[in-house]
């Protein structure tokens, strides 16, 4: 079997082909896999370098032991300076990773191997496929952070749990583990934590057998008719985050947060 380096960054994600399989592993696991900016910079490079490599036929996407990512890094991102335009003309349709993640033309096939939490359980939801090992939770913790999700919450999770589950789960930022996902159709199979990436991989490898350009027209036609476009419901979000940034409520949920305290939001 080849391996080539397609994208590698210490301290961020790394990404390698082997057999037509782009495998992209985000690589903080100090900090649970939580991402900063140069590790959204660097996944978004990953999904877009998956997406145009001729070699590509399915993308695992997962995260180094013991976590598959806890979504924002909060001392980095949301207590630091925000990279975020406040100006709406500069605003993007959505978090570029998400974008990247979103438009890949190829198969994603999420392997979680741990929390999947915040921006991490959006990164599941962007997937096609989601497997998981037994050692798996998830949760929009958005809400206690006083923000709403990114387009993954909006745009994808209702189609999948149903819209009274999706409403349940953004709300609450309930914690919910892999028996759980697997009840409610989050997640496709639970697999013992040892064999999770072998049955990712395989499963990788029977996608990529069959003919690209089919498999290609099948992820797009799946796209259209199970989802839609998400640029415009991304917009959207993108504004409700900007205008919750300036909140009270978020900056005591980040601060509530880094000081390890229960936090008292205002509504303001």
């Amino acid at each position: 079997m080849t391996t080539t380096d397609v994208a590698k960054g210490a301290d961020g994600v790394t990404s390698r082909v082997a057999a037509h399989v782009a495998i992209i592993t985000l690589d903080r696991p100090h900090r649970r896999n939580a991402l900063n900016y140069r590790a959204y910079d660097q996944l978004e490079a990953a999904f877009r370098a998956a997406s145009d490599d001729a070699e590509v036929r399915c993308v695992v996407v997962t995260g180094a032991d013991p976590a598959f990512c806890s979504g924002d890094d909060v001392g980095e991102i949301m207590a630091g300076p925000k990279r975020v335009s406040a100006t709406p003309a500069a605003a993007p349709t959505a978090t570029p990773a998400a974008i990247a993640a979103l438009e890949c033309t190829k198969p994603v096939i999420a392997a979680v191997n741990g929390a999947a939490v915040g921006w991490g359980m959006e990164l599941a939801l962007f997937s096609d496929i989601r497997i998981a090992s037994e050692k798996a939770k998830f949760a929009e913790l958005f809400v206690k952070r006083g923000l709403p999700c990114d387009v993954g919450g909006f745009y994808r999770l209702p189609a999948i749990v149903g819209p009274a589950k999706a409403a349940e789960l953004l709300f609450t930022g309930d914690v919910i583990d892999a028996a759980e996902a697997l009840r409610i159709g989050l997640v496709s199979e639970v697999l013992p934590h040892e064999d999770l990436m072998p049955r990712a991989m395989a499963l990788a490898a029977r996608i990529a057998a069959n003919p690209p350009l089919a498999v290609q027209r099948l992820k797009e036609g799946l796209q259209r008719t199970a989802y839609g476009d998400p640029r415009e419901i991304g917009a959207w979000a993108m504004g409700a985050i900007r205008e919750l940034m300036q909140s009270e409520d978020h900056k005591e949920g980040v601060a509530s947060f880094l000081e390890k305290r229960e936090p008292v939001f205002k509504g303001r």
